[in-house]
Parts: structure tokens; C-alpha cells; sequence
């Protein structure tokens, strides 16, 4: 089976780009899973897949018990699905993740100063190096602030004006020693209720051509297919949804609840909710790997 790093740089070469799904449980996990084996035997070939945990899912899930689950379907499907660390704040934390066998890792230091955010990125690296080499290392440079959830406003400080410079990503690059870069290309966490902002796939281009390394998108929930489509053409391999899921989530178990008030089975009030998210994943899938073309 072929690495993270691998299929990145293929996702680019060919224009596609790999789903990255963020869940909090098993239920959401097998959910994201199944729709993932569905678009595969749609597709006639094995789609890679990247499951993400922020801080709160990994406490919710468990830190090792996630790797384990991931573990087991990778080797049970001979499936290439991988783990990545979500929004991690702390080098501390960053390094548990490494140590427990993550297959990526990201280090947030967007809230702190560049020079502090630069030190601990490379502190980062550097245990990765001698702990777990085969561990991707991604950063993100650039604001597109915070929260998978529903936003009343575009939250401030994020603007064209403080979109990635692709400058200073090269140079953020080859200082930290990473390997992935998440930018700022018009991308935001989270949904706004008029409607996310545009993407830019002119500084996506400008910054793969400055830094020839992988590029990830966060906060794509909410933006147009259209959108996904042009930043994938210019350069983005992988890209992050959250929020779409969890309103998927929600909205299965109110129906589910308004249809039955009494149920108290949780593998019959969650069916619907799973179904939706099975159907919201499958639909990002093909879209990301070119097959809606």
C-alpha cells in the first residue's frame, strides 16, 4: 500500500483530491468508512481516505483506541484509510498523537506569534524524526479562523488581506521542515449562514508553485463544488469536512426523535442520522476525486 505522502503528491498530479473527514465516535467513523467502500466499488478502485480527530473528538474517541480502530480496517479491507491529529495546540499534545502511531499530525500555532508558532513547529519535526519518521508533519499558515460550526458573519481577520503569501509559506516550509501546509486561500472553519466566502485557486497555484509541497483545505464545508473544483486544479490534494457531518448528524437524530419519541435503541434512533452522514460523505468523495465529471 502506498504512503500518505504518496498518494498526496498523486491526488495533485492528477487533479483530484483526497476527503478528509473529522468524526467524534465509531458510529460516525463506520459511517464515513461505508461511504468511502461505496464510491470505491462505484469508482472501480481503492479511494484513499483520512479520518481526522481534533483534541475534543480524540478525548471523546481515545487516543490509542482510534489508531487501533483505524488499524483494523486498514489491515481487515486492505483499505488505504488514515489517521490524521486535527487542530492540536500544544507541542505536548502534538507528540502524543506521534508516539501513539498517528499517520499525520498538525500543529495549530495560528492564535500565537510566528516566531513562537515557527519554534514549536520545528520542535515538532524534530521528535517526529526520532520517534515516528513516517508521521506527516502539516502546519497551517494563514488565518481562516476557528470552530466547525454556524456562523451569523465571516469572523473577523478573515479577508484577501490576510490570505497566504506565498513567500512567506516558502520560507515557513523549508524553516519548519513540514511536509504538509494548510493555507489561507478564502477557506474559513466553519459555515456562514449567507454563505461562505469564494476561494482563491490563483494563490493556491501560486503557493504550490512556490512551495512544491502538498496543500490542504480547511473549513470546506459550505464552499460551492464549483469552488472545490477550481482549487483542486490548482493545487489542493486534501480537503477537511467537519461541519457538513455533524449537521447531517443532528438533523438524523431530530427526525428520528420526532418519528419516535420513545425509541430507546441507539442503533435504531442513530440509523438515520449515519444514512445521512454515509450520504453527505459519498457525495464529497466523488466530487474530490473527479467523478461527478
Amino acid at each position: 500500500m502506498k504512503t500518505l505522502k504518496e498518494y498526496l503528491f498523486e491526488a495533485k498530479e492528477q487533479q483530484k483530491a483526497i476527503a478528509h473527514f473529522n468524526v467524534a465516535n465509531s458510529d460516525m467513523l463506520m459511517a464515513v468508512f461505508a461511504a468511502a467502500q461505496q464510491v470505491s466499488e462505484e469508482a472501480g478502485e481503492k479511494i484513499p481516505l483520512v479520518i481526522g480527530v481534533s483534541e475534543g473528538e480524540r478525548d471523546a474517541f481515545g487516543v490509542t483506541q482510534i489508531v487501533d480502530y483505524i488499524n483494523s480496517l486498514k489491515n481487515e479491507h486492505d483499505y488505504p484509510i488514515f489517521l490524521n491529529a486535527d487542530h492540536t495546540y500544544s507541542v505536548e499534545r502534538t507528540c502524543e498523537a506521534i508516539d501513539a502511531g498517528f499517520d499525520m499530525v498538525i500543529y495549530d500555532g495560528a492564535k500565537i506569534s510566528h516566531e513562537e508558532n515557527l519554534a514549536n513547529t520545528k520542535a515538532v519535526v524534530e521528535y517526529r524524526n526520532k520517534v515516528n519518521p513516517e508521521c506527516l508533519v502539516e502546519a497551517e499558515f494563514g488565518f481562516i479562523g476557528g470552530g466547525s460550526n454556524i456562523k451569523d458573519e465571516i469572523p473577523e481577520g478573515v479577508s484577501e488581506e490576510t490570505m497566504t503569501k506565498p513567500d512567506e509559506a516558502k520560507q515557513f516550509v523549508e524553516a519548519s521542515g513540514i511536509e504538509v501546509l494548510a493555507p489561507s486561500v478564502g477557506n474559513l472553519h466553519g459555515m456562514v449562514k449567507g454563505g461562505n466566502p469564494a476561494l482563491n485557486p490563483e494563490r493556491v497555484a501560486s503557493i504550490w508553485e512556490a512551495t512544491q509541497t502538498p496543500l490542504v483545505l480547511h473549513g470546506g464545508s459550505g464552499s460551492t463544488d464549483e469552488d472545490f473544483v477550481s482549487v483542486i486544479h490548482a493545487g489542493i490534494s486534501l480537503i477537511h469536512i467537519s461541519t457538513e457531518l455533524r449537521i447531517a448528524y443532528r438533523k438524523g437524530l431530530e427526525e428520528s426523535f420526532a418519528e419516535d419519541k420513545k425509541q430507546l435503541a441507539p442503533y435504531r434512533f442513530n440509523k438515520r442520522a449515519l444514512d445521512a452522514i454515509q450520504i453527505k460523505a459519498a457525495e464529497r468523495i466523488r466530487l474530490f476525486w473527479g467523478l461527478n465529471n
